[in-house]
């Protein structure tokens, strides 16, 4: 079974991908990187997941927007369930400028098969697609009581949090069930750009933000893993197909 996670650019900006293979129960990470264009992100669909083979894909943006204006219910539910960790979502309506970018990616993967899945046989083949967010991902999985910043504010604070993030998936998706292997397919596909040297240097505004779209892509990927493994015993899935949806992991400490 094949896992890709798209850090979807709502607007023009480039895009983190990564592809996950399950291999001999663990996750291999057999891609991770960019691109810009929407076509050279489905040509790296195809390739990744050619027509017959199976694979789930984890998108972080509003694929389906019903409503034309305000929020959508899983936008609203991730306040409530998640606003204490600040990580709510941004509201979703037609009517904003990204929703026809968003809304077609995810009718792009429908036309190839994959279907919406905010319910899901376990361990079951097929070609699905799910909206992710990775904010309260990585708030239940690593156990946190507050999101990392690693997004806004100055380039040092976001280097931190960064640094948090990879540690955190370095020490603590190996140890879950299905495990994340990095003992040789992370450093290959990393590139160096998340060693230790990258993080102890002063790397640009631009090199940062490429950094942390690669690991939202990550993160999404592995979500994308664990719906198809646990479903909802260890997933929570806010909304549902007609309102929009958002699946997460719930609190591993809770498991």
């Amino acid at each position: 079974m094949k896992f890709l996670g798209i850090d979807l650019g709502w607007k023009s900006q480039p895009s983190g991908l990564c592809y996950l293979n399950l291999i001999d129960d663990k996750l291999q990470i057999t891609d991770l990187n960019r691109q810009e264009l929407i076509a050279d992100i489905l040509v790296w669909i195809d390739e990744c997941i050619p027509l017959g083979e199976s694979g789930l894909i984890a998108v972080d943006a509003p694929t389906l927007i019903p409503n034309d204006r305000g929020s959508r219910l899983p936008d609203k539910l991730t306040h409530k369930h998640f606003g204490k960790y600040h990580a709510g979502c941004y509201p979703a309506n037609k009517n904003l400028s990204f929703a026809e970018r968003t809304i077609n990616f995810g009718l792009e993967l429908e036309s190839r098969g994959f279907v919406h899945a905010p319910s899901i046989e376990p361990r079951k083949s097929g070609r699905y697609q799910i909206e992710v967010f990775p904010h309260p991902a990585i708030v239940h999985l690593f156990g946190l009581q507050r999101i990392l910043k690693y997004k806004k504010g100055r380039i040092k604070e976001r280097l931190q949090e960064l640094f948090k993030l990879y540690n955190y998936i370095t020490d603590v998706l190996p140890s879950l069930e299905p495990a994340l292997n990095l003992k040789s397919s992370f450093s290959e596909k990393t590139s160096g750009l998340f060693s230790i040297d990258f993080f102890s240097s002063s790397p640009t505004g631009v090199k940062l933000k490429a950094a942390e779209d690669k690991l939202d892509s990550l993160i999404c990927a592995y979500v994308a893993a664990y719906w198809w493994y646990w479903g909802e015993q260890h997933n929570l899935v806010l909304g549902n197909i007609s309102t929009g949806y958002i699946v997460t992991p719930c609190r591993v400490s809770e498991h």
